[in-house]
């Protein structure tokens, strides 16, 4: 790892366990082993997230893996702020990270693209370009969302564009 990655990223990369199989959608029989991978990997992190009592995020994705949808929830000051999740694995994944998107916010911050796709640090591409095919779903879940959340929701909600919606008792 090179110098622009700090301790806590650092300490997180290693509880995502690294896939070795590079393979897309397109290469239908690899493409199985690497979604095994991806789950593998994608359970042991958000195991791991639960037992530094830092969970933040659940994925599914559809049966071909191509699409992937969920939640994620970021705690401001003790309000936990929901938000739908979704991407989908480019055809030239895992050289192109997937771009990750929440739809709800879109066009409430300079920090995404059209459609509610997060923008990703600078840091973020070179270090996923480096690491191809070791980095998965999980990686792009650390490295691009998870900092994204840590800086634009308290952001946003400072600037009144997010408000905490309670929830019901159903939908607890």
């Amino acid at each position: 790892m090179t110098k622009m990655v700090d301790e806590s990223t650092r300490k997180t990369l290693s509880s995502i366990p690294l896939l070795k199989t590079k393979a897309g959608p397109r290469e239908k029989e690899l493409w199985v082993e690497r979604l095994k991978e991806e789950y593998q990997s994608l359970i042991k992190y958000v195991q791991n997230n639960k037992t530094a009592d830092n969970d933040w995020f659940r994925l599914e994705s559809n049966k071909e893996g191509t699409r992937w949808f969920g939640k994620c929830w970021f705690f401001h000051d003790q309000l936990k702020y929901e938000f739908d999740v979704e991407f989908d694995i480019p055809v030239t994944y895992p050289t192109t990270a997937p771009e990750i998107t929440l739809p709800e916010l879109d066009g409430k911050t300079a920090k995404m693209y059209r459609g509610g796709k997060i923008c990703l640090s600078d840091h973020f591409k070179p270090l996923w370009a480096r690491n191809v095919p070791k980095f998965g779903i999980g990686h792009a879940m650390a490295l691009g969302l998870g900092p994204w959340l840590a800086v634009e929701i308290p952001d946003l909600i400072a600037k009144g564009v997010i408000h905490y919606k309670e929830k019901s008792e159903k939908e607890t």
